[in-house]
């Protein structure tokens, strides 16, 4: 069967800071299944996003979703066109090259075997370049974790929110120990196993459905050496009591997903806590952070 066209509508804009943020203003707009929304860098630091209809969209309702979240001038350029269903994800997708982050690299399929042999590849195929590892705050978090593991050795991982996986797949690739790995989202759940699994880090990192810390297999699993969370700034400073309770002394915080400016909130959430701010990594205007829990 022939598949159907799909429309489709573009536009570029200027750093991945905005980018994020009006993807995540038409994303809460459509309803899953009504639009599939992307966003992928371009070689000249650009933003380019997309979205995919299957039937065509109301042109004028869009361009003032556009103007709200990113300005009448980029509203203005805005472009509608009709594409082959089949094509998208793939095109894009093989746009995206390899991201080094120290000694790991993320990379699609299609780049497989342009990964040297001295780093450790991690092979994530995602439709949003958000999960894929060319956003900001996991390239923060892989290259904080680098730092980490050139001084520890954690026994205990928590990858929290893991969406793709690639923090979890990171960390068991490079310590060949148990990951625990949760998500609140059931298709992230299963699409961070599938990743494992490709990887060959199935056999360490167990994926749960979990929200915040209330299953019992954080107790079970705990304390932790090393959590990693890349999630957003409300959630990391609500989170900071729960997760303050599951870590070993001396254990070591990976926090992302927070705006420069979010990052003194959530550093003072977790300081009040006993956690000390070792390391501030500032990529593209999100921040990473590398904290420690006090003995």
């Amino acid at each position: 069967m022939q598949p159907l066209p799909t429309h489709r509508a573009s536009f570029s804009i200027g750093n991945e800071a905005a980018a994020r943020r009006v993807v995540d203003v038409l994303t809460d707009v459509f309803f899953e299944g009504d639009a599939a929304v992307a966003a992928f860098e371009r070689p000249d630091g650009q933003w380019d996003v997309t979205l995919h209809f299957a039937e065509a969209p109301d042109q004028e309702l869009l361009r003032e979703l556009v103007a709200t979240s990113a300005g009448n001038n980029i509203a203005a350029t805005l472009a509608f066109d009709t594409i082959e269903a089949k094509d998208w994800v793939k095109a894009s997708l093989e746009d995206l090259v390899p991201v080094p982050a120290g000694r790991f690299v993320v990379h699609g399929s299609h780049d497989r075997d342009r990964v040297a042999q001295n780093k450790l590849a991690i092979e994530i195929e995602a439709a949003l370049a958000f999960g894929t590892g060319h956003h900001g705050t996991t390239r923060g978090c892989l290259l904080l974790l680098d730092h980490v593991l050139k001084q520890a050795r954690p026994q205990r991982v928590l990858d929290l929110g893991t969406g793709t996986g690639v923090l979890g797949i990171a960390a068991a690739k490079a310590l060949h120990r148990a990951v625990l790995a949760s998500d609140i989202d059931p298709p992230s759940v299963r699409v961070a196993a599938e990743n494992a699994t490709l990887n060959e880090a199935g056999y360490y990192v167990r994926v749960i459905r979990a929200t915040g810390f209330a299953a019992p297999d954080f107790a079970k699993n705990g304390p932790f050496d090393l959590v990693l969370a890349n999630i957003l700034a409300n959630p990391l400073r609500q989170l900071a009591g729960p997760m303050v309770r599951h870590l070993a002394p001396g254990a070591r915080v990976i926090l992302s997903g927070l705006l420069t400016h979010q990052a003194p909130a959530v550093i003072a959430a977790y300081r009040a806590r006993g956690l000390v701010p070792l390391r501030h990594l500032r990529i593209e205007g999100w921040s990473s952070l590398l904290l420690r829990k006090m003995a």
